[in-house]
Order: structure tokens, then sequence, then C-alpha cells
């Protein structure tokens, strides 16, 4: 009988997690990383207290072999810290060590659900921009209802913006979308108070020529309510705005799951009404859990970012691990810097600062 051929071994793909990152760390990273060593193709590099670190993952593996590797860091950023302090004191923080490992490219990117602020001003820090890019952005994944997410930006990195940034934000959110998403042809638009061109404020109305003459399918401004409905693949607007788009989509989602489930509670009363009544409801709260996403990329900077809510579980930890692999492997960052260089050169925002972020 012939041997049995060997099968390939996949290459794994070395990603950082910030271990004490999100509210209840670190079970929810040690179990999210377990999860994806078992499942991805990829050796996780958790970064904290190395002691803390190794007698629990010792608990939760028993004596299954994984993939995982422990970098020590000894200080934590804490949920309620000035992002820009905390960037200039915690100078080994889990946040700078993972972002270290992919500066030094030890690691093909790095995931936190930590302090959102400081993520970004240590990526921004440590990293450094992209050349080309004047502001990075962060990016949020959301639903729609044609299953398909929009990807908006920005969604809390920049207070102020200038058109050219949001030039920006259009080629990168484009890429991310099709090199990601896997969406062939992504549908871009400008988000204002209406469809006309000469709607909106100063911003938006300088930013629409710049977008329109982009190589990208600019389909002109979109209001809020598009968001939602699909007409668009990739969404464009400054921080403040985008900021706001999205706490009050997770606000919304957040009515429509609770008021969904009193309203069955109340009303179903047969066994297999219930049970299908059950399965419906699970299946709609997926689509509006951010669990599901994984995290925020945050385009724009030298390597792999990926910023995940701070209660963020065990199935977003997992998640965000995806999203990073994925992310690493579509190559975006090449992408978006052979794109970039060969726009207008902009001199940078005066009013740019590490902690010149929304989100804190």
């Amino acid at each position: 009988m012939l041997p049995a051929p060997k099968l390939p071994v996949p290459t794994l793909i070395d990603i950082a997690l910030d271990a004490f990152g999100s509210d209840k760390a670190p079970e929810p990273e040690i179990r999210g990383a377990i999860e994806a060593c078992r499942a991805l193709p990829v050796r996780v590099h958790m970064v904290g207290p190395e002691p803390e670190l190794r007698d629990l993952l010792d608990e939760y593996l028993e004596d299954e072999d994984l993939p995982i590797v422990i970098h020590h860091a000894s200080e934590r950023i804490g949920m309620e810290e000035k992002a820009a302090h905390a960037v200039r004191s915690k100078k080994d923080s889990s946040m700078r060590v993972g972002l270290k490992l992919v500066k030094e490219k030890k690691v093909a990117g790095f995931v936190t659900a930590g302090n959102t602020g400081a993520a970004m001003a240590t990526a921004k820090m440590v990293l450094g921009a992209l050349p080309g890019v004047d502001r990075p952005a962060l990016t949020a994944r959301m639903p729609t209802v044609t299953g398909s997410p929009c990807v908006l930006l920005d969604v809390g990195a920049n207070v102020d913006c200038k058109a050219y940034n949001l030039e920006q934000f259009a080629v990168m959110g484009e890429m991310f979308a099709r090199f990601v998403l896997k969406i062939a042809r992504p549908r871009v638009g400008l988000l204002s108070i209406g469809e006309e061109e000469t709607k909106g404020n100063d911003l938006t109305r300088e930013a629409f020529p710049l977008l329109k003459a982009l190589p990208i399918h600019f389909i002109g401004n979109v209001e809020g309510r598009d968001i939602f409905n699909g007409s668009a693949d990739v969404i464009v607007c400054d921080g403040f705005v985008g900021n706001v788009a999205l706490k009050t989509g997770e606000g919304i989602g957040r009515l429509f799951r609770d008021l969904l489930r009193e309203s069955l509670t109340r009303t179903v009363t047969a066994q297999v009404g219930a049970m299908l009544s059950r399965k419906a409801f699970n299946d709609f709260r997926r689509r509006l859990d951010y669990n599901e996403y994984g995290g925020a990329p945050l385009l724009g900077v030298r390597g792999v970012c990926i910023i995940g809510h701070g209660s963020s579980n065990e199935i977003a930890i997992f998640n965000g691990i995806r999203v990073a692999m994925e992310f690493a492997k579509a190559g975006i960052n090449t992408r978006i810097e052979h794109e970039l260089s060969n726009r207008p050169q902009h001199p940078p925002s005066s009013n740019a600062k590490p902690d010149d972020s929304i989100i804190q």
C-alpha cells in the first residue's frame, strides 16, 4: 500500500494581540486567541505581563499545543486615560510593544480592543503614516439590508478634515472594499445632506470634484439613510460626522434588538413558532453585532492595526485576528502607497496632533 500523501503545512501569519486591551481582559483575548489558532493559519503573539499570561494560558490550554507566543509588556493603558499622556508616559505598554513588533516586521498585524484614542496615537507615532497619507482614517463596516457591509470612514480618527483628506479616505476605503471585502467595483459616496453636488457644507462641496476626478466608481453625494440601504459600498466623511453616524447606528441597532426581543416574548406562544422566531432573532442579532466584524482597521499607517470595541468578547477578538490576517494577506498598505504616490502631495495639516481624535 502506498503511503498517504503528505498535506502541505499552511504558512502561519504572525499577528500580535494586545492581551490587556478589552474591558474584561485578558480572558476574552485568551479565548479568542486560542480559537483563532485552532481555526486560522495564524500564530498569535500575546502582549502583556508574561507571568500572568503564562499562568492563564497553561490553565486554558492544558496540554494542547498551539502557536501562541507571549511578549512581555509591563504597562496597560486604561480606557479613561488621555491618549497623549498615555502614549508619552507608558513606554512599555502592551500597545506600544505590540506595534513595535509590527514596525520591526516580526508580525504582520496588531489587534487591540483597548483605548481607541491611545491606539490611534500610538500607531501613528510608532508606525508612522504611509507616504502620501496626511491623516490615517478609522473605518467601520456598517450592516445593510443587502447583507453586504458598507465601509464608513473616517469614524473618529480626525475631528477636522480638509477636502484632500476625504480624497485620500476615498482611495483607501475603495481599496479596502475591493481587496479585503472582495467587491469587484465598489461604489463610493460622499456623505452629505442632499444628493445634489451643490448640497452640503464647504468641506463636502470642495471634496466633491476631488472624488469625482479619482479613478474610482464615485456615485456622488449620499445621505445618512444610504449607510444602511446598500446603495453604496464605501461612504466617506470627516471623523466628527462619521463617529456620530457610527454611534447613532449602534444605538438604533440596540433599540431594534430590544424591541424585537420584547415583541417576540410577548406575542409568540406556540412552541414551533417560538423556535422559528428565536432562530430569526438570532440571525438578526448577528447582523447587527459589532463582534461579528472584529474591529476597525486604521487605514493609512505603515502596518496593519485593527482596533476593536472595548466590550469585545472572544468572538470579536477571533474576528479581529481574522481581519488582521486578511488585511495583511491582501497587501493593502502597498496598494495604498502605490496609488497615492501618483496623486498630488499636500502639506501636512497644521492642526494635526498625536491625540487629534474624537474617540478617547
